[in-house]
């Protein structure tokens, strides 16, 4: 069930990527839409993530104090050590309290993820693995079908299908057979006939040589010859119907990568990447993340982190339509995190804040410079 991403990815978020479509012709317009729906649907856990991590952040400094004294005063007693330490954390809360909100969230933006990877904004890959033998092996091996894992191919504007690729007569060969790989539907609806049906979608696959190119021939309808005895890996592609459509500013939203292997530069992808990384580091400031100079090993690690983040989708390009979903994503964030940021904090809370305010300023006039002394000397007589 893989978790329930793909139960989430195909009852429902291709659902609502076909309402939003019927609506407004637009797979740009409903990826936006996608995502904002399954933000605000996920609003209470996400603002209960972020509650705790602002609660956590005033409690802090003052559990650790507390934690720190119990260490020292119990450190001949293990046990009781341990029971002081779970007393502070039901006073304070448990600091890994904040993760169970975005844990619960994770397979549904998971699943988000996984939608918009796929058919219409981009393309889709099949991976099919041949054994090749030598003739005179060959015959001892029971020939059986092979079938990769059906996945949703959209044939249409709004129509989308289940699609497997198969090897009628299986994936072992021997030495100078021919194969073929084919797509059909589960029902075994051959994915030419579901081509002619849809004249205009031009989706035609591809195929490419992941492993042991040497060891086949393989052309463009997916005829193949075995040459070699060994291991061979296939990757065929069925195109996304609004891979190269585009949306705003972005070309194409099937785009994979800001950089061609030609040197082409594609800004609109680039663009992205940057305002990615911009909207991460505003959040990281609006939750407070960046201005603790408790730990400047950890400020160093959370300024860097929305570099770090945004140049590993230059050497791990995503689709233009997924890093879209993706900034979007971000900027909903950093809005609700400026909204939650400016809650009341209760009564405990303000206490909490007023005192540390009182330590710091107290802190501060400590560690003013000395005054000149005074002018005036002792006379001796």
């Amino acid at each position: 069930m893989d978790f329930g991403i793909g139960f989430l990815s195909n009852n429902v978020m291709l659902p609502i990527i076909d309402l939003f479509y019927s609506i407004v012709p637009s797979y740009g317009l409903a990826i936006v839409a996608l995502t904002l729906i399954i933000r605000f649907a996920l609003y209470p856990l996400s603002a209960g993530s972020i509650r705790s991590m602002r609660r956590m952040r005033i409690v802090q400094p003052l559990m650790n104090k507390r934690m720190q004294e119990i260490r020292e005063r119990y450190k001949d007693d293990p046990q009781k050590q341990q029971e002081e330490t779970m007393n502070v954390q039901k006073e304070f809360g448990n600091p890994l309290a904040g993760c169970l909100p975005l844990l619960l969230q994770m397979p549904v933006l998971l699943a988000l993820f996984a939608t918009l990877r796929g058919s219409p904004f981009a393309g889709v890959n099949y991976s099919v693995n041949l054994q090749i033998f030598p003739a005179e092996q060959i015959e001892r091996i029971q020939p059986q079908a092979f079938a990769t894992s059906p996945q949703n191919i959209y044939v249409s504007e709004g129509e989308h299908l289940k699609v497997s690729a198969i090897l009628p007569g299986g994936n072992k060969l021997a030495v100078g057979e021919n194969t073929k790989i084919e797509y059909q539907t589960p029902e075994g609806k051959p994915f030419e006939t579901l081509l002619k049906e849809h004249p205009g979608s031009q989706l035609i696959p591809e195929w490419k040589v992941i492993k042991g190119e040497e060891r086949i021939k393989i052309d463009a309808e997916g005829n193949i010859q075995a040459l070699q005895p060994g291991d061979v890996t296939i990757q065929g592609t069925i195109p996304g119907l609004a891979a190269n459509q585009g949306f705003l500013f972005i070309d194409a939203l099937g785009r994979v990568g800001a950089i061609d292997p030609d040197g082409t530069v594609h800004w609109d992808v680039v663009a992205m990447v940057v305002l990615f990384g911009i909207t991460l580091y505003v959040s990281q400031i609006l939750s407070g993340q960046n201005t603790t100079n408790a730990n400047p090993q950890q400020d160093t690690v959370n300024k860097i982190t929305p570099i770090i983040f945004s140049g590993m989708f230059l050497f791990f390009p995503l689709p233009a339509g997924v890093l879209m979903y993706m900034v979007i994503g971000n900027i909903f964030q950093t809005l609700q995190t400026y909204l939650l940021m400016r809650e009341p904090l209760s009564e405990e809370l303000q206490k909490i804040v007023d005192s540390q305010q009182k330590e710091e300023e107290s802190a501060k006039q400590k560690a003013l410079p000395f005054e000149p002394k005074s002018s005036k000397k002792k006379t001796t007589g």
